[in-house]
């Protein structure tokens, strides 16, 4: 007998899906390698994180109103989250979807605490004067991340914790590299304030002087280092899932290629990979199989950015 699923559930997911292909192309792609079940666990997760990161975020939305009282809004939006996992459900269709996935897949739902957490913090905090600090704030934001994946994904041994952890921190600190420029407008600096003394960087300058140039490139090397981390996860992972997490990986890697790429000016332009590269990528892994974290040969400069 054919099961018939609720229709706010549907209605859920299928939005879900929508946020997470005009907000997060490369869960998307990544996950289109996935089987539908799993897929659409995927696009809840990055609902719900994608949600949450606008309500503290969103500029326009936020005109107006004060920290507290975006705080506040973040607050109702994570007791919301709270209630209806409580439930076991909600009238809400996004809600319904990622209460859903967070049931079937039996994510811990301690990790959203952490989450919210950290997504409360981006009010108070503004700079992180270590890279263990900063280490402190993704650990909510990133790694976590990470941990919500993985029951998803299905791993075949406890040992791929580590590794998801480390690839939801290279993932946000590629973000931040790419984002420099973005993030000052929004009154943040994610660069450990040590890094860019030791370099002679003013960050507010928002000039790509040899002193930044040096700078981005020992970041550049700390977040790849945190990829080849990564990478030791992905054989520990069914073919599927590892095809949908090293689609992920080469795609989200691409940036730092082409922010060398720009000689490391994020100040000018957000460089960015477009779709049918990521299109592609998707493709070729599905055809032959995960990448062993190897990213392609660099050299992308043809690529047209901005898409």
């Amino acid at each position: 007998m054919v099961q018939v699923e609720d229709p706010i559930l549907t209605q859920g997911y299928r939005e879900c899906a929508r946020l997470t292909k005009e907000y997060g192309t490369t869960y998307f792609w990544g996950a289109v390698l996935l089987a539908k079940p799993r897929r659409r666990h995927v696009h809840a997760v990055y609902a719900l994180c994608r949600l949450a990161d606008d309500i503290v975020d969103d500029q326009e939305a936020n005109v107006g109103r004060s920290n507290q009282e975006i705080a506040a809004r973040l607050e109702t939006f994570a007791a919301g989250f709270r209630s209806a996992l409580s439930a076991g459900g909600s009238h809400d269709p996004v809600m319904a979807a990622v209460i859903d996935t967070v049931l079937a897949a039996d994510i811990d739902p301690e990790c959203f605490d952490r989450f919210f957490g950290a997504m409360a913090m981006d009010l108070t905090t503004s700079t992180y004067e270590t890279w263990s600090d900063l280490c402190g704030y993704m650990e909510g934001s990133a790694a976590v991340i990470g941990e919500m994946m993985l029951p998803v994904l299905q791993p075949l041994s406890p040992n791929a914790k580590e590794p998801a952890r480390s690839l939801g921190l290279a993932f946000q600190l590629t973000n931040f590299l790419r984002d420099v420029n973005e993030d000052l407008d929004l009154g943040r600096v994610y660069v450990p304030q040590e890094d860019l003394r030791r370099f002679g960087v003013d960050i507010t300058a928002r000039t790509a002087t040899p002193e930044w140039r040096a700078m981005m490139a020992f970041q550049i090397e700390r977040n790849r280092e945190l990829y080849r981390f990564a990478d030791t996860g992905i054989p520990m992972l069914p073919p599927r899932s590892a095809r949908c997490v090293s689609a992920a990986r080469v795609l989200y890697s691409q940036i730092l290629s082409l922010i060398e790429d720009v000689g490391y000016d994020v100040f000018s332009e957000r460089v960015r990979v477009p779709t049918w590269r990521k299109a592609g990528i998707a493709g070729r892994i599905l055809v032959a199989g995960p990448s062993r974290g190897q990213a392609p040969k660099r050299r992308i400069s043809h690529v047209a950015r901005g898409a």
